[in-house]
């Protein structure tokens, strides 16, 4: 078995993987497999933003088919009009420690294109072109999609996390010192 492959990394959709033994790591090993785990992460929490940006929008523009076939006045707005209110966060109502995330273009363009994939036919830029039928069975690959994303991200924080807690342990029990770590390689003239 490979130790220092990151869980999710490449594991097939739905796949359980397995855990990662961090006690028979070295130090460099869990730091090297907690930054890696962490810099998968923020790439997948960009592509997961991606999705549920997708799926606010096809959500909207569904919202707004319906709401054109009830008697009211004529709205004046677009669907590009609406975007920073359909685009915006709400206020979380989960109450519980937030992870820091530094998000950024990932490393790779694979997630982006992963993105595109799982839009299929249906392009952003022209939803009015589409059926109904089609909007909704993209936004249900998009949101089967985000689930599997958001199931690879919490695998890898609870990676980074054992690593983590591996390498206080150490410290905390003498098996590593601060000294060491301090004094790093000793580096050539």
């Amino acid at each position: 078995m490979e130790t220092n492959r990151v869980p999710g990394e490449s594991e097939a959709p739905g796949a359980e993987p397995a855990a990662v033994d961090t006690a028979g790591l070295g130090l460099d090993e869990l730091r090297t497999l907690r930054r890696d785990a962490l810099e998968q992460e923020a790439d997948l929490s960009y592509l997961r933003r991606l999705l549920q940006g997708r799926v606010d929008i096809l959500r909207a523009e569904l919202d707004r088919r319906t709401l054109d076939r009830q008697p009211r006045p004529p709205r004046a707005e677009t669907l590009l009009h609406r975007l920073p209110q359909i685009l915006a966060d709400a206020p979380s109502n989960v109450r519980q420690s937030a992870r820091h995330v530094t998000l950024g273009t990932p490393r790779g363009e694979q997630y982006q294109a992963q993105a595109d994939a799982l839009m299929g036919d249906v392009q952003l830029a022209d939803l009015a072109a589409h059926a109904c039928a089609e909007l909704l069975a993209a936004l249900d690959r998009l949101t089967a999609h985000e689930r599997e994303v958001s199931g690879r991200r919490q695998l890898l924080q609870r990676t980074a996390d054992g690593c983590s807690a591996e390498i206080t342990r150490r410290y905390r029990e003498g098996e590593a010192r601060v000294d060491d770590l301090l004094a790093g390689p000793l580096l050539p003239d």
